[in-house]
């Protein structure tokens, strides 16, 4: 059996004072791709939040673990460092950043060395057309008049760039279209292609995605905690039946 590459266990988690997780355990091996889903307020943006390392966030119990590290306490630009990537539901707007300059400074900071302009437009023209992307996109400042499935799909692109080991997508399905979310996921497919250990946690309030990006182990996360886990199935069944069952 592989080593877990990311662990969760019994990880509490408190927002102003307010406890929202309550002993959370997930273990995630390399190449496995796990969906977390919940409703509204069951804490999943405090749980995407957290594994960021999110100032707003306080740990009072439990360890996150990355490759048998405890990394509980490190900060959220070493976590990027190690080889975890975090998507944002809502990307932020850089005006008078280029998307190529942009990442040629996070790619700079992954690899420990300056890359070249033309290293980097070489590496981002090809991800570019496998991933169905207009190449004058690099040139366009970092999300600012993008819409939603372009700001989906330049994620999708730092990812393919940055060859994490471990990726997190926090509603990457947030706001986008059908065709949109069936490009956004073959994009994450592609990119799976190149580097078949990477480990994914995907966290999502639709299970419309999980058609295009089929999970290894779904969990349901209500109240602060993982009620239930188990495969594909588990995301038709609650289709059909709700969250009511597990509240």
């Amino acid at each position: 059996m592989d080593e877990p590459l990311f662990a969760i266990e019994g990880l509490h988690v408190a927002a102003e004072g307010s406890e929202i997780l309550r002993g959370v355990d997930l273990t995630v091996r390399p190449g496995e791709v796990h969906a977390l889903m919940g409703p509204n307020g069951s804490g999943k943006s405090t749980l995407a939040n957290t594994l960021l390392g999110h100032p707003d966030y306080e740990i009072t119990a439990g360890t996150v673990r990355f490759k048998g590290e405890d990394i509980t306490e490190w900060s959220t630009e070493a976590r990027g460092k190690a080889g975890i990537f975090l998507a944002f539901q809502y990307p932020e707007e850089i005006p008078g950043v280029s998307v190529v300059q942009f990442l040629r400074q996070a790619l700079s900071a992954r690899k420990g060395m300056e890359l070249s302009i033309l290293e980097l437009r070489v590496a981002i023209m090809e991800w570019m057309g496998r991933l169905g992307i207009d190449p004058s996109f690099g040139d366009r400042y970092l999300n600012e008049g993008f819409s939603g499935g372009e700001k989906k799909r330049n994620e999708v692109l730092q990812m393919a760039l940055l060859e994490p080991e471990f990726a997190i997508l926090d509603e990457t399905d947030s706001g986008l279209d059908i065709d949109a979310l069936r490009i956004v996921a073959q994009g994450v497919q592609e990119v799976r292609r190149d580097h078949a250990d990477l480990g994914v946690l995907l966290i999502t309030h639709y299970q419309r995605i999980l058609r295009y990006l089929e999970p290894d182990v779904v969990h349901i996360l209500v109240g602060g905690r993982i009620v239930e886990s188990g495969g594909h199935e588990l995301a038709h069944r609650l289709e059909r039946e709700g969250y009511e069952s597990w509240r």
